[in-house]
C-alpha cells in the first residue's frame, strides 16, 4: 500500500492534546484509510488572541486507494 502524509494544524483554547485531538478530528472527516498521526510541534499563541490558544501540528499518514 502506498501512503500520503499531510500536515495539519489543531487549535484549543483548553490544552494541547485538546489541540491535538481537533487535527485528528478534522482529519477524520475529510480522509479515509487513516492509518497513523505524528506530532511534530507544540506551540502556544499569546500575541493576538484574548485568552492563550495551544496549538499543534501533526502528520497525518493515509493509505491511497488502487
Amino acid at each position: 500500500m502506498v501512503f500520503k502524509k499531510v500536515t495539519l494544524m489543531g487549535s484549543s483554547t483548553e490544552s494541547f492534546d485538546d489541540a491535538v485531538d481537533d487535527a485528528i478530528d478534522r482529519a477524520e472527516e475529510t480522509l479515509h484509510n487513516l492509518h497513523w498521526v505524528e506530532v511534530e510541534e507544540l506551540g502556544v499563541e499569546l500575541a493576538s488572541v484574548e485568552q492563550r490558544e495551544y496549538q499543534a501540528e501533526v502528520e497525518v499518514a493515509f493509505g491511497l486507494e488502487d
